[in-house]
């Protein structure tokens, strides 16, 4: 299936019709596996932690984070990102399934994507083969799981054409958690990297409108990695062309007052639209914390890059942000939520600086929010 240049092509091949029906059962699937009930960390409210943790490539240490330290350890709920099944990348393991083992959680995983490649830029060069070769998005939880379910977003470019050849979509994983204080519905979510600002808010909208039809009525907390770069990445040129533009507004501008508040200009549809169905967020975040922190001389993420914009733009990029120590931040991890909110005293925070023996655990700054639900969110506690 590598060979074909466009998802279209592959579609009207007699190879995909053939293939079809289980291609189309394995992107369909999600596993969940609930352990016995676990008292929760906070007696007076739900701690909640969103990690995009970029494949699980450093499982390990990954867990012995989310055990040890003082505040993702005690969270009640994670909404994870990124995580691999059977992919070479990360040891051909099912990354969910081992960090709800080490930490005695339940989990609920949603298959997106299935990889034709080892990966991405360094990834390609990844030693060995892949297994079942998965990608996908999860909830865990100290309580278990119910009415799980995923939804599909459209892509936001073919997955067939570029470097790192796929097949499926973005999904977001959906299910009830029955917390002692109240039940409520939690969502993992990841919007497309390679779109547009219009885009994403259309993915929003349709977990938004699928939310809304689910019975019974219940708070919902939705969290993850948005990608609110502030960019129409969805090619190349838009990206170059939406480089070149914010230059010229003053790269101290966009440093200081876009990246790391997308929603007060280039994403400012996604979150109207949220505020507008009822979801808050202004005060389930960290106001200008940012999540992703880019440098010019980081090797890795240069070759990511390199992967689908010219090679010459790197030098426009290092000489644009060289008045900046060759580095910038953006805020592309949120929550947002309905029937909700923070509990007093205990605001939202970016855990910085989250590594393990001097190395980084992912390309992404955990968050976490404390909160009160439905009718507890009254009281003070």
């Amino acid at each position: 299936m590598r060979s074909f240049r466009d998802t279209s092509s592959l579609l009207r091949s007699q190879l995909y019709q053939r293939l079809k029906p289980e291609i189309e059962r394995v992107l369909e699937t999600h596993v969940v596996e609930n352990q016995p009930a676990a008292p929760p960390a906070h007696n007076n409210w739900v701690r909640a932690m969103a990690w995009n943790i970029e494949r699980g490539i450093r499982l390990e240490k990954i867990i012995d984070v989310l055990s040890k330290h003082s505040v993702v350890s005690q969270s009640d709920v994670l909404l994870l990102t990124e995580l691999d099944y059977g992919m070479a990348r990360s040891h051909n393991r099912f990354v969910a399934r081992e960090i709800a083992s080490a930490l005695k959680l339940s989990f609920a995983f949603g298959v997106c994507y299935i990889n034709l490649e080892k990966g991405s830029g360094v990834e390609k060069h990844t030693q060995g083969e892949n297994a079942e070769a998965l990608h996908g998005n999860a909830i865990f939880s100290r309580l278990p799981l119910s009415d799980v379910c995923t939804i599909a977003l459209p892509n936001g470019k073919d997955k067939l054409k570029g470097k790192e050849k796929r097949l499926g979509s973005q999904r977001a994983v959906v299910a009830t958690v029955a917390h002692p204080l109240g039940k409520f519905r939690a969502v993992s979510i990841h919007l497309d990297a390679h779109s547009s600002q219009r885009h994403r808010r259309k993915q929003m909208q349709l977990v938004l409108d699928r939310l809304e039809a689910l019975e019974p009525k219940l708070p919902v907390l939705i969290g993850g990695d948005w990608n609110t770069t502030t960019y129409n990445s969805s090619a190349a040129l838009f990206s170059i062309l939406g480089y070149c533009r914010r230059v010229l507004m003053g790269i101290r501008n966009v440093l200081d007052n876009h990246y790391p508040y997308p929603d007060r200009w280039f994403e400012r549809g996604l979150f109207r639209m949220l505020e507008e169905r009822g979801y808050g967020y202004r005060n389930l975040n960290e106001r200008g914390g940012c999540t992703l922190h880019y440098k010019v001389d980081d090797l890795a993420v240069n070759e990511n890059l390199g992967d689908w914009v010219p090679r010459w733009c790197f030098w426009f990029i290092k000489w644009a942000l060289a008045r900046n120590r060759g580095e910038c931040s953006l805020k592309l991890d949120w929550f947002a939520g309905k029937g909700i909110q923070p509990a007093p005293g205990r605001p939202p925070q970016v855990v910085r600086n989250l590594n393990a023996d001097g190395e980084i655990l992912s390309d992404h700054d955990p968050i976490v929010l404390d909160f009160l639900l439905g009718s507890e969110a009254r009281f003070s506690s």
